[in-house]
């Protein structure tokens, strides 16, 4: 069976300020197009299809019209929601929707029952697991501390029960969304960091032969069996060295996996830039860009006179502007930028605990912090739900 794997389609998002509806409904035409030049037998997309759980009105006339499309190829979809999904709206008519072969898997607790697919080797089953978040769903799943690996684990548990009840040779995949140790992140993607732990483990899935990961948004390989398609389209400046594209899987009679990529199309390069302004301007090496959306970071000692009017002058696309002042390894302000580069926000708070008293948490206080933090990001979720 041949498998098209997308994510993270962040249907109403904007790349700093730019309308990204045009190059979504790009995406859209060559995703239909990707599956009947490859003879697609079906497409999963692992969450994400939208970029809030509140779309935008023309967000949702897309995803309308991503619905219609694949159900005319008459190629069977299974969709998950994302943390970025209100999985209540995007689950609305799932039981209609299903009968045109778009399968939504928006419900924790159905995680174990699969959609189930033919080829001429016997059945596929499809187990949808959409993102879990701990706090909403650890009474569900049975699971005494809420995290994300608790719960992922109890969801796949009631995954290989499942599959142990079907006929011997029945291939499975699974998708889900999760951050999963290995994973290289962007800047795009929202923190999902609960007790101080983001990723989980890609044995969580061991024992399926295929495991369709999104939420993270560069196309990767965690192991043979377990792949990130990332986003197909770019959402940060980080993801500037990205190769956008999505994953054309094979699955043989035994559950082999043989995969390849296929590129989506790139409405405009990114380039990101450094140096002082005067430099910028006059390098020739940099004409190449003069065409892409350009973050530029000033190191000029003292801030220029109208720099993005005069960057724009020859790079008319430049979207941000960044000023970061060459300074003296003993300036005050580069070593505490040093100390914040790539911190958690609860290795901050204590920082800061340890500054203003002198010394930092112990074993009970760092709990306590930890709990605070997971509070508020429960707390952000369930509003998220409500909306």
């Amino acid at each position: 069976m041949r498998l098209l794997h997308t994510s993270d389609w962040h249907l109403g998002r904007a790349f700093h300020r730019v309308n990204m509806l045009g190059a979504q409904a790009e995406f859209i035409g060559h995703l239909v197009a990707a599956v009947r030049e490859h003879a697609v037998d079906a497409v999963v997309v692992s969450g994400d299809v939208y970029d809030r759980a509140v779309p935008p009105l023309a967000a949702v006339e897309l995803f309308d019209d991503a619905l219609h499309r694949l159900a005319d190829l008459g190629v069977p979809t299974v969709m998950i929601s994302g943390n970025h999904d209100s999985a209540r709206r995007l689950g609305v008519g799932a039981g209609l929707i299903g009968r045109a072969g778009i399968h939504l898997r928006t419900e924790p607790a159905a995680s174990g029952t699969p959609v189930v697919l033919a080829d001429e080797h016997g059945d596929v089953a499809f187990y949808g697991l959409p993102y879990l978040e701990p706090a909403l769903v650890k009474e569900e799943f049975g699971v005494e501390k809420a995290g994300h690996e608790a719960v992922l684990a109890a969801a796949m548990e009631r995954v290989r029960a499942d599959l142990a009840t079907r006929a011997r040779g029945t291939r499975s995949v699974v998708l889900a969304h999760a951050f999963v140790t290995g994973g290289e992140a962007s800047d795009s993607e929202r923190d999902i960091t609960v007790g101080g732990v983001a990723a989980v483990p890609a044995g969580v899935f061991d024992g399926v032969d295929y495991t369709a990961l999104g939420h993270l948004h560069g196309c990767q390989t965690i192991t043979e069996r377990v792949r990130y398609s990332g986003s197909p389209l770019a959402y940060s400046f980080s993801e500037a060295d990205h190769r956008k594209s999505m994953w054309l899987v094979d699955l043989d009679a035994h559950g082999a996996v043989t995969a390849e990529r296929v590129d989506c199309p790139v409405p405009r390069p990114l380039a990101r830039m450094r140096g002082r302004l005067e430099d910028l301007l006059a390098d020739p090496a940099l004409t190449r860009h003069e065409d892409a959306w350009v973050e530029a970071t000033l190191t000029d000692a003292v801030r220029p006179a109208d720099p993005m009017a005069r960057l724009t002058e020859r790079f008319p696309h430049t979207l941000s502007l960044v000023f970061e002042p060459e300074r003296a390894p003993d300036d005050p302000d580069v070593s505490y930028a040093r100390r914040l580069a790539g911190r958690s926000d609860q290795e901050i708070a204590e920082d800061f605990v340890a500054h203003v008293r002198g010394a930092g948490p112990d074993e009970r206080e760092q709990a306590v912090l930890r709990d605070a933090f997971d509070a508020v990001r429960a707390d952000e979720a369930v509003r998220e739900v409500a909306r």
